[in-house]
């Protein structure tokens, strides 16, 4: 709901401040008092174009902000934090327009920097302008059939799920026909790599253990000499470790005779202790480090015909054995390819037959939908002096391209002014008035569904008086019921209508001339409702009509 609009230096309006409320508010004043220069600013603020000639004589800028409270669900919101503006559900949403009188501008969304792009969004999310220039809300075709699918109260789940089903097989089976078909052009390829791969059977690991093993052998013959000669010489009649033992014979026979024999004979037996413990590490190591020239070529020629197939497909060693398993997988693609493809493509069939059978229920419940909607349009006209004006829900089907997860209909509502004219769009209507009319008439068959909650008649009421005029205002006021009604009216059925009255008014000071609008009270009201049905003499008798008019809304 619009809550607030400020105007500043707005080529007439000076400075102006209004509040505005639910239901339906109008406004009202003489020929030339404003009442466009109220609209376009409010059309600024919205996304319009910005032109240096809204700016008031002798300022540096213009500037509009108007205010809305929107709920936590309103599409608006949504749109905010799809652009990074996220807004607080709750708080209101302020919008505001700088021109400058060199023809630059500036847009903010509660203060943030926005685009102009993202303030004409905003605007068709909260508000409908219907006037004679308006290309938006039920004029734009591209709705109309949301509009419809509302209207019917129609479901399109159904539709949708078997279009994401139909699309998910179809994208299957294109990647399989492509897979398959860059398999198939490296199938000589994949099949040298698969035999080689298989033949030389690299496991995991293995690169790093046969590398450990070279190393040690190599070591091995390295220090194979060393590891002999330390031998020998611990080992042997004429070993160190047997002339230990013997030394300690012959001390055992004489260390009682002496502390420091005793204490020598010790010495003596704790050294053939390590030195019999050495003789265990020698063999050990030298059978660890065990020199086998066959063995070391044997283990060298699969360590290099590892690396190098390694290398040649640009992998890790270790990485071999999963990429023989990955082109062994693409050659078995290659070789069950007819079958997974017709199976496939049975599925894009049945899912494409299931799409088709979900559409056409679509389209009928749309048929049936546009009967009922042309009908209650139909009777809506007459009241509103569109008597020999016609409306009817064109449903036509769209090209294959064009289908959708909301079916295959093209929806647009088309209308005939004059009795033996062809339809046409909505918008090639040429009066404003007679558009709007028409809008009125649409939106009360529609009864707002999917459109903003917040809408603007201009001069919705031009040319016509009397019983259509009340017609007009009876269904401005039973539209407003749910929903926010401005409207800018020269009918006096109409202003009695509104729940809130503003009056424009211009005013002259020397040279300078301004714009102003005033909220009436009950007094004031009657007193412009009697203006606007006797003209500049405001006589008794356009008092009491005044108040009848008042009496009867």
């Amino acid at each position: 709901m619009l809550t607030s609009l400020s105007i500043r230096d707005v080529v007439l309006i000076e400075t102006l401040d209004l509040e505005f409320g639910p239901g339906l508010g109008v406004l009202t004043g003489e020929t030339g008092a404003g009442k466009s220069i109220l609209l376009d600013a409010l059309g600024l603020a919205l996304g319009a174009r910005a032109d240096s000639g809204l700016v008031r004589d002798g300022q540096a800028q213009a500037v509009v902000s108007v205010g809305f409270e929107v709920p936590p669900d309103h599409p608006a919101l949504r749109l905010l934090d799809e652009n990074g503006l996220g807004a607080e559900p709750g708080e209101p949403l302020v919008i505001r327009r700088l021109v400058k009188s060199d023809g630059g501008s500036r847009a903010f969304v509660n203060d943030q920097s926005a685009s102009v792009g993202l303030l004409r969004d905003l605007g068709a999310l909260l508000v409908e302008i219907h006037g004679q220039h308006d290309d938006r809300g039920l004029l734009n075709p591209r709705g109309h059939r949301a509009l419809l699918d509302s209207y019917g109260r129609i479901g399109t789940d159904a539709c949708e799920d078997a279009y994401r089903a139909w699309r998910a097989a179809e994208a299957r089976l294109a990647a399989t026909r492509d897979e398959i078909a860059l398999a198939a052009r490296d199938r000589d390829y994949l099949e040298h790599a698969v035999a080689e791969l298989a033949k030389l059977a690299p496991q995991p690991g293995e690169e790093e253990e046969l590398a450990a093993l070279r190393a040690n052998m190599q070591k091995g013959a390295r220090l194979a000499e060393d590891i002999a000669v330390a031998g020998q010489l611990l080992q042997g009649s004429e070993g160190g470790l047997s002339l230990l033992r013997q030394a300690a014979r012959r001390l055992e026979r004489i260390a009682g005779e002496h502390d420091k024999l005793a204490e020598a004979l010790a010495a003596i037996d704790r050294a053939v202790i390590e030195a019999a413990d050495a003789e265990d590490r020698l063999a050990e190591a030298a059978e660890a480090l065990a020199y086998d020239p066959a063995r070391l070529d044997e283990a060298e020629a699969r360590l290099f015909e590892i690396r190098a197939l390694a290398r040649k497909h640009r992998v890790e060693p270790d990485a071999l054995p999963a990429l023989a398993e990955e082109m062994a997988a693409k050659l078995r693609a290659i070789e069950a390819g007819d079958e997974s493809l017709a199976a496939l493509e049975a599925a894009v069939r049945d899912s494409r037959a299931a799409y088709e059978a979900a559409a056409t229920i679509l389209g009928n419940l749309r048929a049936a939908a546009a009967a009922r909607l042309d009908a209650a349009v139909a009777r809506e006209l007459a009241p509103l002096k569109l008597d020999t004006a016609r409306f009817k829900t064109v449903l036509e089907p769209l090209d294959e391209a064009q289908w959708s997860a909301a079916g295959r209909d093209r929806v647009e509502f088309e209308i005939s002014t004059n009795p033996g004219a062809p339809f046409a769009p909505l918008i090639k209507i040429a009066s404003g008035g007679e558009l709007s009319r028409f809008i009125l008439a649409l939106k009360v068959a529609l009864a707002e569904e999917g459109g903003a909650t917040t809408m603007i008649f201009d001069e919705i009421d031009r040319g016509v008086g009397g019983a259509v005029a009340s017609a007009i205002g009876e269904r401005l006021h039973r539209l407003a019921e749910g929903a926010q009604l401005l409207v800018v009216t020269h009918s006096p059925q109409v202003a009695a209508r509104g729940n809130r009255h503003f009056l424009i008014e211009k005013s002259h000071e020397g040279l300078v001339t301004r714009t102003s609008v005033h909220s009436l009270d009950e007094t004031k009201r009657r007193e412009e409702i009697a203006r606007m049905l006797s003209g500049a003499e405001v006589t008794d008798e356009a008092r009491a009509q005044a108040t009848r008019l008042l009496e009867a809304a």
